[in-house]
């Protein structure tokens, strides 16, 4: 009796392997065709540029690179999150994905900052090269060790937007009221004896209709997506500052991936990103830039304001009381000055 007793057991035992292995081969299928979908929080309009030409391509591309098991659901014009507190939403897991333009968030992220100062940069392509080297190589990482960040954004330089008034020299923006995009642009704005005014990109175009500003510092590419060019007509062009700007990831939602996904999320990231993003920037800035000539508008040409005897002195005082002020933050800024005019030079020799 004890053999066949035996016999049933053993084979009791096997059969529950036997099922055990069956459900962890379905449970592992399963795991291998679970969709995680993430959630994209961006400040453009759904049909501007950027996010027709860059970030929906490179959504589609994550998809198809990740056999549909990764999904960005991209939602526009900061319906998800505002363009000020969005890194914050990233970092909470509010969303899952986002763009911050770190000068939205004044003081929190200062030595990304350094690089958006006069004289810098001459296009997108060579702002998002020096601001991806300048990660890169850790000279502003720990800026952003709360989040996975995937890669950062140059602007092509800001121009000064006005209606009916024109800026040709800095005295010109006495008393005018002028919306900065960073503290860095406020005080050269204030320098030349304008009024800074703070509002984000999404509020420009009612301030603009109802007076509550004169004009606006603000690059061409937004200015064009935003169809602020409706409203004003009179540009000056120069490098008076370029913004940062950058694409984040939950650090938690990131690191919950298999290794497969995170592949991919790493294969579309860093400077081939930034490369193409920038691209996107100049493209569009050419466009809008034209546009605007074709139909008349005033267009005044500053192409090197920091050896034009009017504009370098209030560039140069606002440049300088930039670094001076992080400095007393106990954050050594000559350092990373000479770090980004390094990067500077460096990215416009690779045709940046």
């Amino acid at each position: 009796m004890k053999n066949p007793l035996s016999l049933a057991l053993a084979l009791a035992v096997l059969l529950s392997f036997s099922g055990c292995s069956s459900e962890q081969k379905s449970t592992n299928k399963a795991e291998a065709n679970e969709v995680t979908t993430l959630r994209f929080s961006h400040l453009w309009p759904a049909t501007a540029m950027m996010n027709v030409e860059a970030f929906e391509p490179w959504a589609k591309r994550i998809e198809e690179e990740s056999g549909g098991r990764l999904k960005i659901e991209i939602y526009p014009s900061a319906t998800l999150s505002k363009p000020d507190t969005t890194y914050d939403a990233v970092a909470k897991g509010t969303v899952d994905l986002g763009v911050q333009v770190p000068s939205y968030v004044n003081g929190r992220f200062p030595l990304t900052q350094v690089a958006e100062l006069p004289g810098l940069s001459n296009s997108a392509v060579q702002m998002s090269c020096m601001l991806q080297n300048l990660y890169d190589d850790d000279v502003i990482s720990s800026e952003y060790e709360d989040t996975h960040l995937l890669f950062m954004i140059g602007s092509e330089p800001g121009t000064l937007h006005t209606i009916d008034k024109p800026i040709r020299k800095p005295n010109d923006m006495v008393g005018m009221r002028i919306r900065r995009p960073s503290a860095i642009a406020g005080e050269i704005i204030e320098a030349a004896g304008g009024s800074p005014v703070g509002l984000p990109a999404t509020d420009l175009y009612t301030s603009l209709q109802r007076g509550v500003i004169d004009g606006m510092s603000f690059p061409w590419s937004p200015t064009g997506s935003f169809k602020l060019t409706e409203i004003v007509n009179t540009h000056t062009t120069m490098p008076f500052y370029s913004s940062a700007l950058l694409v984040t990831m939950n650090k938690d939602k990131y690191e919950s991936l298999p290794d497969d996904l995170k592949k991919v999320i790493d294969d579309n990231s860093g400077m081939e990103m930034a490369n193409l993003t920038a691209k996107v920037f100049d493209k569009e800035a050419a466009f809008y830039s034209e546009q605007a000539r074709a139909k008349g508008d005033v267009m005044i040409d500053i192409p090197d304001p920091l050896n034009d005897p009017d504009w370098k002195v209030p560039l140069t005082a606002g440049t300088n009381k930039y670094l001076a002020d992080i400095e007393a933050l106990g954050l050594d800024s000559q350092m990373v000055y000479a770090k980004v005019k390094e990067a500077s030079a460096a990215c416009k020799s690779q045709g940046g």
